[in-house]
């Protein structure tokens, strides 16, 4: 299904393997047989991890939990030139990625005004967001970019145009 839906991508778009908790050599092999350069890890894995993937462009996702000070230390002194981007996503949920319940943001706000995210790669704000409140979160986080899924749905796994618009909308006007 991965080939069809590359060979379906027109030019000049990046394709983005994302993968949970994979042995790095299973995950090599995949990429090299999809043809990938771009992977986002969602799972458990660490700066060892990310560093043995050096051929690829990484983004991880890290939980905004009370442990988020020692998790960006981690990164940071990993110095991994190969890490990208860090995800931002709701701790607590029991499931990698996309549970569509909103991020603790205030959590955010406060450890960005502490120095926690200087010197890592950019950061993606993801975590219930909906085209009602990624604007606030935009505003107060200033991520480099956002990431929606559920939240623009208009049923279990059905995007909805008018949702997709509104969500865009909301994060240029918020953007400005």
């Amino acid at each position: 299904m991965a080939r069809e839906i590359l060979d379906a991508l027109p030019a000049f778009v990046t394709p983005v393997g994302l993968f949970v908790d994979a042995d790095a050599d299973e995950l090599l092999r995949t990429v090299k047989t999809l043809g990938l350069r771009h992977v986002q890890l969602n799972g458990r894995e660490t700066p060892d991890d990310v560093a043995k993937l050096s051929t690829l462009a990484v983004v991880k996702s890290v939980a905004v939990d009370d442990a988020i000070a020692e998790t960006l230390a981690a990164w940071k002194a990993a110095g991994l030139k190969n890490l990208k981007g860090l995800v931002l996503e709701t701790a607590g949920t029991g499931q990698a990625g996309g549970s569509g319940v909103a991020n603790d943001w205030q959590r955010v706000v406060e450890s960005r005004s502490r120095g926690l995210f200087d010197g890592l790669p950019p950061l993606i704000s993801a975590g219930g967001l909906t085209p009602e409140s990624v604007g606030p979160v935009v505003r107060a986080v200033r991520p480099y970019a956002v990431d929606v899924s559920s939240g623009v749905e208009e049923s279990r796994g059905i995007k909805s145009a008018n949702r997709i618009e509104a969500f865009v909308a909301a994060v240029r006007e918020a953007d400005r």
